[in-house]
Order: C-alpha cells, then sequence, then structure tokens
C-alpha cells in the first residue's frame, strides 16, 4: 500500500512538471526526492526488529571481546601496545623515582613487565566473563545504542558490567600475578625503598591494580573493534552484524 501511494504520488508530480517554470519544476524535483529518501528510511528502519537490534548489538560485543582477548592474551600483547600497557602504580610514583635515582632501574623495568605479563596471563581466561555478561544483557534502548556514538555498546558493557566483571575477574589476575611472580619482582622494591629514611610507607593493592588497568585495557580494544564493525564492512563478519550495522 505504501509502495502504491508513493507511485501515485510520484505520477501526480510527473505529470505537474509539464505546465511549469524552471524553478517549480526544480522544487517539484525536491520534493520528489524527499519522498524518495523518506520511504526509504523508514522501509529499513521497519526491516529491523527490536530483537534484531538487541542480537546484533550482543553480536558486536561478542566479536570484540573474542578478538580483544586474544589480541590482548598473546605475549607482549599489553607489555607491547601503548593503549593498554600497565605502567608502574600512579599513587607509588615517587617511590618509582626515589628508587631510579639509587639505581634500581632495571629491576623496575622487570617489575613493570611482570604486571603486563599478569594481564596477558590473566585475558586468557576472560572470554567466559564477558560471554556471560553479554548474554544476560537486557537492552530496552537497543535503537538508541545503535545509533549512538561509535563505543555507544562498549560504554553500555562497561557501565551495566564493570563491577561484575571485576568481582568475577579479581582471582583470574590474583592466579596470573602468582604465575609470573610479580611480588618476586616487588618485594625487593618496596623492601629497599621502605628502609629509606623519612620515606611514606608505599604497598599499593597489586592485584586490584592490575585488574583494572586489564579491564580498562579489554575495553579500550573492544571499543576499538566496534568502531571498525560501525565503520568497516569487512568487519561484520557474520549475517547478523550485516543486517543490523549495514541496515544503519
Amino acid at each position: 500500500m505504501k509502495h502504491f501511494f508513493l507511485l501515485a504520488a510520484l505520477a501526480a508530480l510527473v505529470l505537474h512538471l509539464t505546465g511549469c517554470d524552471p524553478k517549480t519544476q526544480e522544487a517539484i524535483i525536491k520534493t520528489g526526492n524527499d519522498i524518495l529518501n523518506a520511504t526509504t528510511s523508514n522501509t529499513t528502519s521497519s526491516t529491523l526488529s527490536n530483537a534484531d537490534v538487541i542480537k546484533g548489538l550482543k553480536e558486536a560485543l561478542t566479536v570484540g571481546t573474542n578478538n580483544s582477548v586474544a589480541l590482548s592474551s598473546k605475549f607482549d600483547g599489553f607489555n607491547k601496545n601503548p593503549l593498554i600497557y600497565i605502567p608502574w602504580p600512579q599513587e607509588a610514583i615517587v617511590m618509582k623515582e626515589r628508587l631510579s635515582q639509587l639505581g634500581f632501574q632495571s629491576q623496575i623495568n622487570d617489575f613493570e613487565t611482570s604486571l603486563n605479563r599478569a594481564a596477558e596471563e590473566a585475558t586468557k581466561n576472560a572470554v567466559p566473563v564477558f560471554v556471560n555478561a553479554i548474554t544476560q544483557m537486557t537492552i530496552g534502548d537497543g535503537f538508541a545504542i545503535l545509533n549512538g556514538n561509535d563505543t555507544a555498546a562498549t560504554h553500555y558493557l562497561r557501565e551495566k558490567t564493570y563491577a561484575s566483571l571485576k568481582e568475577r575477574f579479581l582471582p583470574t589476575v590474583t592466579d596470573a600475578i602468582n604465575k609470573v611472580k610479580v611480588t618476586s619482582y616487588w618485594s625487593p622494591l618496596i623492601t629497599n625503598y621502605n628502609k629509606i629514611p623519612g620515606v611514606q610507607k608505599q604497598n599499593p593493592n597489586l592485584n586490584n591494580y592490575v585488574t583494572d588497568r586489564a579491564i580498562n585495557g579489554l575495553m579500550t580494544l573492544i571499543a576499538q573493534e566496534e568502531i571498525k564493525i560501525r565503520k568497516d564492512p569487512a568487519a561484520r563478519v557474520t549475517d547478523i552484524l550485516k543486517k543490523v550495522f549495514g541496515a544503519k
């Protein structure tokens, strides 16, 4: 029925063109184009159900998390990626500067590398955590996320799941810290620093620090993956991604 009215409207416009001056004809042609564009837009929107959008968003996040975990969990995935590299804890930066002055730069480097090795090790087990978080999502505003900024889905995932992700991720990071022996690099540094007269004793919670930075690093990579899916048709590797993001 919509197509019938569209054709009737266009036919009327064409007939009207024959008796008009050039300016009026130009205005009528513009009106016809507006009708076509509006109809095409409505048709595209109507082909996407809310269920399609939700499924597409979850699929985008699943693809994004899988790719991000693969990138971050490989050797040097954190350590050689400046976007997600985990540096010396900022709260203890004075300690780092003082130890560096005392000739401990090599040990400092080894410790920072161990932090990143822990994150790489921990993220090997991150997929089930993210999959569970994604499958449990209910997205009432799916179209708003779809039509939001380039990282709207990642932002939604962060806002809705960060606390539960951290709770479930912390034991994995703790195991990784033990596996790569982070404390064996940290203990001599903290011991030597705390022996310096007059310094404020330092002992940041490394488990929490690596956990937060590991999750933030993964979110950064997921955001990159989301941007690719939104902008690059080649990154839409499943039918639902092509349908949802292609329609947009």
